[in-house]
């Protein structure tokens, strides 16, 4: 836990406001790199997944491929075989060897349709997967030249903003340490609810500096005069009078 001297209510309202202009000033950054960082890491998975499918999507054609090989291997032997059967029928001497003969031609014959039945119903299949594969090796080098156009983008901003955001971070912490937990945490709870991160907001021209709600005129005195720490009774965010940009302990 962090350790703070003893302040007063002024000093707590303005170590959170400065706590917040600092902040604000790194959200800029957050902003000017916008969703890259997440769109960066959305693709790589994207990419990933694609080679994951590609690659099986490839196996499956190797595998077809070898399967349309092995049936033509069949279509020959089926037909060295017809050649030497028709050979063996010009020399038999009974009917029983002819019709033997002719039934083994005949079935070689059916397995020779058989398998190229089986190649027209693979090679239909294969059809398919390159389809697919094609279509995903498209995509997957888009998503590849996508990612790298948007690592160029971020690394521009990274290397414009790298310099000012490691010396905020150090005066955020340095600020940070200024201020007791308890206010730390509803601090950083604020922040985190709303999505411009503001916590701390200035009353100006009667409203609220976050919400624009209107705040009564008794209020605005109180929080002119820094002798409590008071939230907007809308948005919930803690009110500071814009003197304390200015103001300094007397």
């Amino acid at each position: 836990m962090a350790t703070v001297k003893e302040q007063s209510i002024g000093d707590k309202l303005r170590a959170l406001h400065a706590l917040q202009q600092i902040d604000s000033k790194m959200d800029e950054i957050a902003i000017l790199k916008g969703e890259l960082p997440m769109e960066v890491s959305d693709l790589e998975d994207e990419i990933t997944g694609l080679k994951t499918r590609l690659k099986k999507l490839e196996n499956a054609v190797s595998e077809i491929d070898q399967e349309i090989l092995s049936h033509n291997t069949n279509i020959k032997e089926s037909e060295a075989l017809i050649l030497k059967y028709e050979k063996q029928l010009d020399n038999v001497k009974n009917n029983r060897e002819f019709d033997a003969l002719t039934k083994e031609v005949e079935l070689q014959k059916l397995e020779i349709q058989l398998s190229q039945k089986k190649i027209r119903e693979a090679n239909s299949a294969r059809d398919t997967k390159k389809e697919a594969l094609d279509a995903i090796s498209v995509k997957l080098n888009q998503r590849v030249k996508d990612v790298e156009n948007k690592k160029v983008e971020l690394s521009k901003i990274i290397e414009k903003t790298e310099k000012e955001e490691s010396k905020l971070l150090k005066e955020s912490d340095k600020a940070r340490k200024e201020i007791e937990d308890k206010l730390l945490v509803s601090y950083d709870k604020i922040r985190k609810t709303y999505r411009n991160g503001l916590a701390v907001v200035t009353v100006a021209r009667g409203a609220c500096g976050g919400c624009f709600n209107r705040i009564p005129p008794q209020l605005q005195i109180e929080i002119g005069v820094m002798k409590k720490i008071i939230a907007c009774e809308h948005c919930g965010r803690v009110l500071v009078d814009e003197s304390i940009l200015s103001s300094k302990e007397s």
